[in-house]
């Protein structure tokens, strides 16, 4: 829930459309998507031969011959590793094609090799291999064995020819098995607070904070038109479930009229690092903005619970926002996730959508599993993104100090204007849960003194700790030996290791700590 005026509200649009994406790229996702340029065009499709395999199709208009299409990956192509890459290509004609495809934005030179062929028969799949050992650099055409790593795939389907044709790919791979960009790295197991809703009548206030204090101008922000109250027909507990109603109505609080009711809560508990569960169905109708979020507890906000208790010392966005689920941003059913820090100027920017059948009546689990390195989102218990900026400073990570909980529906604002024909509707939640690692063994909490970031990393790797650090040693999946480091400071320089998985272990005194470490 944006607690300030967004710059505009094409902001609010900018997501992980163009989705960084890891081989073997099947088109089973709304990752696996190519972008066009000179013209051309892609799209998802389905197999002509088998009706529940997806497959994405790439168009050239014929207006310029070097139409093309590429894709950015998450995890880089090692030709050190693997010098063939695959793909499956459908046509639906009988011509003689060819595909030229290029490795960009690596280490050394971009490279490409093409492949000339004909398809079987009309209307028919054949595999083709791109045998970079082979290879030619793009900038002059001299032959060489490619080597080095790769971030962006391009495709050119018969490149220098200027004609029309729509072609199908499937199956993309060079060998190398994924790896999940929204792996949690820390799991939480201790629950330290929570909300079963088990009391009907009115809230618990010995957990939550009704906020009810109109900012100054009389308005809450982004233009919304309810008033919050303390009342129990905004806010009451039923049968194990805690109900937050808007209503239309008129009402008069602070010397200020609205049309609509709703509650704000607060929770009287704030943390740093941990996880949040939240099982909720939401509100119905065009209008309504339902949000469960988290803000600094130091956030200078007359009103609010912390603010009461003395902690107002820090503006928004300084203070941070996670906002764990928003619903009316978006098209309906079309949950999103954000966070705000200074460096958006309080536009987002760091945000991700997923689409649902149907939030009002089915109940998700909406999560935020917060650690020293990153935040990972996710809705019943699958990861779908990952905030881990390569630079960590307050203007990036104001996540390093407590946040607490807020529960609200907004009406209006950025969810547009309410439908006329809508009387109430109540965002429903099961329970709300907060887990963190306090029974810890005494490895466990001398391991959890040193934390690694950005992780992953494509150049310098930074050891946060107050610990003494004797000597690192990093090792690959094979269990080699890669570098080996006594450390005055707390950094290693990686530039020159390639991408992959490594297990770094910290020595200090008598004891060994382990950190996974990813290197793009």
């Amino acid at each position: 829930m944006k607690i300030r005026y967004y710059a505009s509200l094409l902001t609010l649009c900018i997501s992980t459309l163009c989705y960084a994406q890891q081989m073997p790229i099947d088109f089973d996702d709304s990752a696996d998507v190519f972008l066009p340029f000179g013209n051309s065009s892609f799209s998802a499709n389905v197999d002509p031969q088998n009706n529940s395999n997806n497959v994405g199709q790439f168009h050239n208009d014929g207006s310029d011959p070097s139409q093309g299409f590429y894709i950015d990956l998450s995890q880089s192509i090692d030709l050190s590793t693997n010098k063939n890459i695959t793909l499956s290509f459908y046509s639906f004609d009988p011509n003689a094609h060819s595909i030229l495809l290029k490795l960009e934005n690596g280490d050394n030179p971009n490279v490409e090799v093409r492949q000339s062929f004909s398809v079987p028969s009309p209307s028919d799949w054949k595999e083709i291999t791109f045998d970079f050992s082979n290879a030619q650099l793009s900038s002059d055409g001299t032959p060489i064995n490619a080597t080095g790593t790769y971030t962006r795939l391009t495709l050119f389907i018969d490149e220098g020819v200027s004609t029309p044709g729509t072609y199908l790919i499937d199956n993309i791979n060079d060998g190398s098995t994924p790896t999940d960009p929204n792996e949690l790295d820390v799991i939480y197991s201790d629950l330290v607070w929570s909300d079963e809703f088990d009391t009907d009548g009115a809230l618990d206030n010995t957990k939550w904070f009704h906020q009810t204090q109109l900012p100054a101008g009389g308005s809450w922000f982004n233009g919304e038109l309810q008033h919050y109250t303390d009342r129990i027909e905004n806010s009451f507990v039923d049968a194990g479930f805690l109900n937050i109603v808007a209503i239309k109505e008129s009402f008069t609080d602070q010397g200020h009229t609205k049309e609509y009711t709703s509650a704000r809560l607060n929770s009287k508990f704030a943390f740093t690092y941990g996880r949040v569960d939240v099982r909720a169905k939401l509100p119905f109708g065009n209008g309504t903005w339902p949000a469960i979020w988290t803000l600094g507890k130091n956030i200078s906000e007359t009103g609010a619970y912390w603010e009461t208790q003395g902690f107002g010392t820090t503006s928004w966005p300084a203070c941070g926002e996670i906002d764990i689920m928003e619903h009316g941003l978006h098209s309906v059913n079309e949950v999103s996730v954000a966070l705000h820090t200074p460096s958006s100027s309080g536009a987002t920017v760091n945000t991700a959508t997923q689409m649902l059948a149907d939030v009002a009546n089915d109940y998700h689990v909406y999560s935020m599993n917060w650690s020293p390195d990153q935040i990972t989102f996710l809705i019943d218990g699958v990861g779908f993104y990952t905030y881990r900026p390569s630079s960590q400073n307050s203007a990036t990570w104001p996540f390093d100090e407590d946040q607490y909980l807020l529960l609200n529906i907004a009406m209006g604002g950025f969810s547009g204007t309410p439908d006329p024909s809508f009387t109430e509707s109540s965002m429903v939640i099961d329970y709300v849960r907060v887990y963190q690692n306090v029974n810890l063994s005494t490895e466990d909490v001398f391991a959890n003194k040193f934390s690694v970031y950005p992780n992953p990393t494509s150049d310098i790797l930074n050891i946060r700790t107050d610990e003494n650090i004797d000597r690192i040693a990093l090792f690959n999946i094979l269990g080699q030996t890669v570098l080996r480091q006594r450390v005055p400071g707390k950094q290693l320089h990686l530039h020159s290791m390639k991408s992959g998985i490594y297990v770094l272990k910290i020595y200090s005194g008598n004891k060994t700590v382990t950190k996974k470490v990813i290197i793009k």
